[in-house]
């Protein structure tokens, strides 16, 4: 399939445009999901998809436009999770040492203990903003951080740790969900490898499961191809279709989420049931001047701490626009108390995703809820 040549096309023209074919009278903008499990083969065998398992054209629409969007070669997998554990299981093999966010998402911690101890790997867990030392980085093979890290909102120097990282002989991998392709490209920052899931802001309506892995290096590209074809973690032809046609408001959506959560932190940083506020996008976060030099753009998540778990129900039970939901980057107002999943957090840490909803709405309900 030959798609539209994007040029230097701004993040809207991109998001709207990115993976689809180049117009042809009487075809569809968007063409529908391919369902097939078996293809024609041909007189002389395969030569192009052969089985749904291996290959699916749904698949290479959005890969193409998410690569573009990372600025490497993208290969899909069904969850965020199915991503890093497809990269863990790719590049890492035993005794290696991996390094891991110690502040990041849980579940990814949980993967290296429970089903990867098989490795003996060595594990070192760091906090996102370090301390960074050289021993961190000695006989590794791959560095994993997540910046802005989930949920605490911290922010390490992508560029500085990939530069260690490929001196010390390591691969390094962002986990860039948070901050999306438009918010933050790792790649050109230097990392070998972007993970993502996708179920939160890129697909962005809280209605599928989907995650993706980016990569520079062709040679690691096929390697995830081919582990996710054994494997057999492949997404949905029909998700697929759904985050593509539901990427085209990406950059719209942040836009807003943006919007929303800096009236929001506004409105909350002298509130008195309020302690621990932060956003890498407002001027006072201890994050904001990195985060400005490799972010983009900012998201819509953000985290504040309330009293306890009571003063959680209590918020979540006035508030007539935000809901607890335990995931981000969707369309509405979403509240998580992150102590409940086991993070190690206090019991009324709250990670909040702004929504799409009108800005001075979302400020007055949040306040009322408050009160």
């Amino acid at each position: 399939m030959t798609t539209v040549d994007l040029g230097d096309f701004g993040d809207g023209t991109r998001v709207v445009h990115g993976g689809h074919p180049e117009p042809e009278a009487g075809a569809p903008l968007l063409p529908g999901p391919v369902f097939a499990a078996p293809y024609h083969l041909g007189e002389n065998g395969p030569s192009g998809d052969f089985y749904g398992r291996a290959g699916n054209p749904t698949w290479r629409g959005l890969e193409s436009a998410i690569g573009e969007l990372d600025g490497g070669h993208c290969v899909l997998l069904p969850s965020g999770m199915a991503a890093i554990s497809t990269v863990l299981r790719s590049v890492l093999r035993a005794g290696d040492k991996l390094v891991l966010p110690s502040d990041g998402y849980y579940a990814s911690r949980q993967l290296v203990s429970d089903e990867l101890t098989e490795l003996g790997l060595d594990v070192r867990e760091i906090p996102t903003p370090g301390p960074w030392t050289d021993e961190v980085f000695e006989g590794a093979r791959l560095v994993l951080l997540e910046t802005p890290s989930n949920p605490g909102g911290d922010v390490c120097d992508i560029a500085e740790l990939a530069e260690r990282a490929h001196a010390a002989g390591a691969l390094l991998a962002v986990d860039n969900t948070t901050a999306t392709p438009l918010g933050q490209r790792p790649l050109e920052l230097g990392a070998d490898i972007v993970i993502a899931s996708d179920t939160k802001a890129l697909s962005g309506h809280s209605d599928i499961l989907l995650g993706h892995v980016s990569v520079r290096d062709e040679e690691l590209a096929n390697r995830l191809l081919r582990a996710r074809s054994l494997s057999g973690a492949i997404p949905g032809p029909f998700e697929t279709w759904l985050a593509h046609r539901s990427m085209g408001t990406l950059d719209l959506r942040l836009s807003r989420q943006a919007e929303n959560a800096a009236a929001l932190v506004d409105a909350l940083a002298d509130h008195p049931a309020v302690t621990g506020l932060r956003w890498p996008g407002w001027s006072q976060d201890p994050a904001h001047e990195l985060a400005s030099r490799q972010m983009r753009r900012f998201g819509g998540v953000f985290r504040f701490e309330l009293a306890d778990a009571d003063a959680v129900q209590s918020f979540i039970a006035k508030s007539r626009l935000v809901v607890a939901a335990t995931s981000f980057g969707g369309l509405h107002s979403t509240a998580d108390r992150r102590a409940q999943w086991g993070d190690p957090v206090p019991e009324g840490f709250l990670r909040f995703s702004a929504g799409c909803e009108n800005p001075q709405d979302l400020v007055q309900d949040v306040l009322q809820a408050l009160s």
